[in-house]
């Protein structure tokens, strides 16, 4: 099972200089603060919410997911 990448999230809305307020509104939760704690991992964003927070940070589901590719030795 893949996990979210919390961190490309939050450095993609930091990019884009969207703050958590405008995060939080566009995906209809009552505050900055709410939003923060789905951010830190503190609540977990649901399925439903992803197409959502996609196109608010302009880019595709997939990308929240962490690669977890296996380093080989050379």
């Amino acid at each position: 099972m893949q996990s979210l990448d919390l961190n490309y999230i939050k450095n993609r809305r930091n990019e884009l200089g969207i703050t958590l307020q405008e995060a939080a509104d566009q995906l209809g939760m009552k505050n900055a603060s709410t939003y923060m704690k789905y951010e830190n991992g503190t609540y977990s964003f649901k399925a439903e919410q992803l197409p959502a927070l996609a196109k608010i940070l302009n880019c595709k589901i997939i990308d929240f997911f962490n690669k977890n590719v296996a380093k080989t030795a050379i």
